[in-house]
């Protein structure tokens, strides 16, 4: 049989020049210079070490109080060692998407875990909460369908949202009389109200028991996003849907593996027909490399200590209790819900001067600013762990009461 002559790759294509080239970082630029004179730029800070309670910033040993690691497991041994053996067995990477390459054993195994710990029929893995949050919601609804949302809801929920075409019918935050005449207003069978558990930068919680009643009354479905709830409420660390007893009225749940389990990822929970859906029709699940099979193996890990008992969850809101006591002390309002504790200050400058103040007394709390959270609103998102000690968070009250007399 003779042999097909491959043709060779032809030279690339000379590309004439022209007078006037676009110049595109000028553009860049102005906008950069924009966000300066706002106050609004952001870079990155090094982290040379393990996420832990304290952490090596720049050379320097600082306590960690802007993490979503809130059991401290992160760096947990059970977890480097189930990593680590997944990663002898499987190898380092996925190689493709599912639907493509195949599903791994640790990811079919992690999903029959999560099903398992979120007392639901199924279960799904994404590759983050922005993935699950936009696959979700662009899989679930479209142009016919109506979506009431928490006006503070995740960035990736409002993005979802968009990318739907679904109508959008935002209310205000926490406010169910204001949801519940929005839910009267719509006429269409298909609703979806869908909100944060636990709301990220205020630390506070979704009235989730009326919520469940209004969808129920009005014939809507929910949708709840329990990612800085898993691991942190509930007798097992299942979430605050756990922790009010209805995990079985809410049809779909949604949760990541990256904060209080100390991993990477995403997943949802539900009917087994609602995850073949997302199998079928989730773009942000079909055309997304699978995670890696030791991130999946570290995640199972996660959830058999989190099941194990309540010793981290019980030392986690001792610690919140000593430092609300502190911060009450200081002049503070602290009314914590949640590990999440928000020192809202108001003005980008002044958030950020507190910020730096603070790493030169050993302490690392972000300033947020808008888009995060609403203009003056400007905070120090401060969230504890486990893994503090007494003396971390003596630590911190010491330069907190310092810094904040001066901003």
């Amino acid at each position: 049989m003779k042999k097909r002559r491959m043709d060779p790759i032809p030279p690339p294509l000379a590309v004439p020049a022209v007078k006037r080239r676009v110049r595109p970082e000028k553009d860049w630029e102005a906008k950069l210079a924009g966000l300066r004179r706002a106050g609004l730029w952001r870079s990155m800070r090094e982290i040379q070490s393990s996420q832990g309670p304290e952490v090596n910033l720049n050379g320097r040993k600082v306590v960690m109080l802007c993490s979503n690691n809130y059991l401290g497991l992160a760096g947990h041994p059970a977890l480097r060692s189930a990593a680590i053996r997944a990663v002898e067995r499987y190898g380092v990477g996925s190689s493709g998407a599912r639907l493509i390459s195949g599903a791994m054993s640790p990811h079919k195994q992690l999903e029959e875990r999560l099903a398992a710990f979120k007392r639901a029929p199924a279960a799904l893995v994404y590759n983050s909460g922005y993935h699950a949050n936009l696959g979700l919601l662009q899989a679930l609804t479209g142009p016919d369908d109506v979506v009431f949302s928490d006006e503070l809801n995740h960035a990736s929920i409002i993005d979802g949202c968009r990318l739907s075409r679904a109508r959008i019918m935002v209310y205000r935050h926490g406010d169910m009389d204001h949801l519940e005449s929005l839910l009267r207003r719509v006429r269409t069978k298909k609703k979806l109200v869908v909100t944060d558990t636990v709301f990220g930068m205020d630390g506070d919680l979704a009235h989730l028991p009326e919520l469940v009643h209004l969808s129920e009354h009005h014939g809507a479905r929910l949708m709840v996003d329990e990612a800085h709830a898993t691991g942190v409420f509930g007798p097992r660390g299942g979430g605050l849907a756990e922790e009010f007893g209805l995990q079985h009225r809410i049809p779909i749940q949604m949760g990541t593996l990256g904060k209080a389990l100390g991993c990477f990822g995403a997943y949802v929970a539900g009917s087994r027909a609602l995850i073949d859906l997302l199998i079928n029709t989730s773009r942000s699940f079909i055309f997304t490399t699978a995670l890696p099979p030791a991130v999946c193996a570290a995640a199972i890990a996660a959830i058999d200590l989190v099941e194990k008992g309540t010793a981290l969850r019980e030392r986690l809101w001792s610690r919140v209790r000593q430092y609300t006591r502190g911060l009450t002390a200081l002049g503070v309002d602290a009314q914590p819900q949640s590990p999440i504790l928000p020192i809202v200050l108001g003005e980008n400058a002044r958030v950020m001067r507190t910020c730096e103040s603070l790493l030169g007394r050993g302490v690392f709390a972000q300033g947020i600013r808008y888009p995060t959270v609403p203009k003056g609103t400007a905070r120090l998102r401060t969230s504890l762990m486990a893994t503090h000690t007494r003396d971390h968070i003596r630590t911190v009250l010491t330069a907190l009461k310092a810094v904040l007399n001066q901003a």
